[in-house]
């Protein structure tokens, strides 16, 4: 019978959650047991797809095209798991789902209420991701943090969910955090305790607390949170801050995590294989080169927005023990500066980045020229190979007032238009093409090479807009190479440059699908060509620093926050 992890947060948001449920997934596999993980998020939207990137991050995409929180991109990532729709559930889509049975008259004309339909809803959510995948573990991961309102539901069904199953197939998990007080030298287990109280007061006793520290507990904290949160010491498991999330599966294993959940859980203790992820860790602390990658984006005052990027380009950097550093670049600042230049000099390669709306498109367009001119390794993806294409029709094809339709309607020249199937499409909401498809490469590219020479590839989509087949042959004649369409031929889906030394852009997003344990090949590339560019040694770098350092000053723009609705 599949077994049910269930963890929560408390005192402060942002605590971890996520990475906890992640890493103790990757520990669970490593000891050959099937994981699935699930979030249930608190906030009414029907899912994160029109949220703004400011407000809640990326927009990460599953295969069969649920647009979702960017915690199943963790889960993907450290579990080598494929999530998918039924792994992303949010207040909204449970009140739609149970209001919809109320008017079709299935509830036969009971009142609807909180409890137990409400409730009764989200504990069907969860059978139903061990029903179809059957696990032998489901993680499940509650959004917010004990004490909002919001999340009450949610934690109702959850205290249900043991007397449902059985009390030897539940587990809870609390991750809490246990604050240093520099002005008293000492740490403090008071939050902690107030917060396992609000836990316990709706009837859910924590079987292991995970203490979030930025130290090692000190002697007696321990003991002291045992005996006033009910819980043994033995499962009072320290979490104290990294320099690398992937270094958190091996920090919980180190404290005890697994075995103390095999024991709870009534499962057979089996060794762990982690020596791949020690190996990772490893070369992800002690590079022997170093590479500055720009990262183009209309949303890098939050840098989670593009999360799944960032995190690519740290699983390129590790399989070549390169440790990248991201020069966040404001699109929107390049359109006020007379050089690019001033921005982007020094970098030694770039990325312009998916998004949607016409604010900092000008920047984007404006730094690709600069990228293109200066020979800089270039990846463009989703919306970034769109203004690729804007900018080699205007300054190279001769269309000097070329646009997205997107963008400006009544462009002469729309060089990219929208798909015919979003013609008349009314609702924003999980309506693009979203998930995997195919793309068929073509031989003697350099898009064909990097996939070691395979003649289709899936990967992930979200985009209404797509490359105009009008100015298709214009593009080959003027020197672009088009190396990946939709298998019939009649979506572009990559293009490329062959007198650059490596400029490529997708209509896809290859960093959904990398993975610590297998690098996207066209982020390897990009690293590659940027170590070729000019990449630092090793003598140049700390080997105690993890990658992915932040540098620009853009993160502190002046620019407002915009209060139209975007996706990311």
């Amino acid at each position: 019978m599949t077994k049910f992890i269930f963890v929560t947060g408390g005192v402060v948001s942002s605590i971890g959650k996520g990475i906890v449920a992640a890493g103790l997934g990757r520990l669970l596999k490593s000891r050959d047991y099937s994981v699935s993980i699930l979030k249930l998020d608190p906030y009414i939207n029907v899912d994160p797809g029109t949220l703004s990137p400011f407000q809640h991050g990326e927009v990460f995409v599953t295969q069969d095209g649920a647009e979702t929180d960017l915690d199943l991109g963790h889960y993907e990532r450290f579990t080598d798991t494929h999530m998918s729709r039924l792994n992303s559930v949010t207040t909204g889509s449970i009140y739609q789902a149970v209001l919809n049975r109320e008017r079709r008259g299935d509830y036969q004309g009971c009142t609807v209420q909180v409890i137990p339909h409400i409730t009764t809803e989200i504990k069907e959510r969860i059978h139903r991701v061990a029903k179809n995948t059957n696990p032998d573990v489901v993680i499940t991961e509650i959004g917010g943090t004990v004490g909002d309102i919001e999340s009450l539901p949610f934690l109702e069904a959850i205290r249900q969910f043991r007397k449902d199953v059985g009390r030897g197939n539940v587990l809870y998990m609390h991750v809490t955090l246990v604050p240093w007080i520099a002005s008293a030298g000492e740490m403090k287990t008071k939050p902690t305790q107030h917060s396992v109280k609000e836990l316990r007061s709706i009837g859910i006793q924590p079987d292991i607390l995970i203490c979030r520290c930025d130290r090692p507990l000190q002697p007696g904290i321990k003991e002291k949170l045992s005996e006033f949160c009910d819980v043994p010491v033995e499962s009072v498991i320290p979490a104290p801050d990294a320099k690398s999330i992937y270094e958190a599966p091996l920090l919980l294993e180190k404290e005890g995590l697994a075995n103390q959940v095999l024991s709870l859980l009534h499962l057979e203790h089996r060794s762990p294989e982690l020596s791949q992820w020690q190996i990772l860790v490893d070369s992800l602390y002690h590079p022997t080169h170093r590479v500055e990658i720009a990262i183009i984006g209309k949303y890098v005052r939050l840098s989670d927005a593009y999360l799944s990027v960032m995190e690519a380009l740290r699983h390129a950097g590790i399989s070549m023990k390169c440790d990248v550093n991201i020069r966040w670049v404001n699109s929107e600042d390049l359109e006020a500066c007379e050089d690019p230049a001033t921005y982007l000099e020094g970098i030694q390669g770039a990325i312009v980045p998916g998004g949607f709306g016409t604010r900092g498109i000008d920047g984007k367009i404006k730094a690709v020229q600069y990228i293109r001119e200066q020979g800089i390794p270039f990846l463009g993806l989703c919306l970034g190979m769109q203004c690729a294409v804007i900018e080699w029709a205007r300054n190279q094809a001769g269309l000097s007032n070329a646009h997205s339709a997107e963008f400006n309607a009544e462009t002469e020249h729309a060089v990219i238009n929208l798909l015919p199937e979003q013609q008349d499409v009314v609702d924003l909401g999980g309506t693009m093409r979203l998930g995997l498809y195919p793309s068929r490469l073509l031989p003697n590219t350099l898009v064909y090479e990097l996939y070691q020479q395979k003649e289709v590839v899936y990967e992930r989509h979200r985009h209404r807009y797509e490359f105009n087949n009008a100015y298709r042959n214009l593009f080959v004649e003027s020197g672009y190479r088009i190396s990946g369409t939709s298998p019939d031929g009649r979506l572009v889906e990559a293009i490329e440059l062959p007198s650059h030394p490596f400029f490529i852009a997708t209509q896809f997003h290859p960093e959904f699908e990398s993975r610590p344990s297998m690098p996207h090949p066209l982020f390897q590339g990009l690293i590659q060509s940027a170590i070729a560019r000019g990449g630092q040694s090793s003598s140049a770098t700390s080997a105690t620093e993890p990658s992915l350092e932040t540098t620009s000053e853009s993160l502190q723009s002046t620019s407002p926050l915009h209060s139209t609705l975007e996706v990311s």
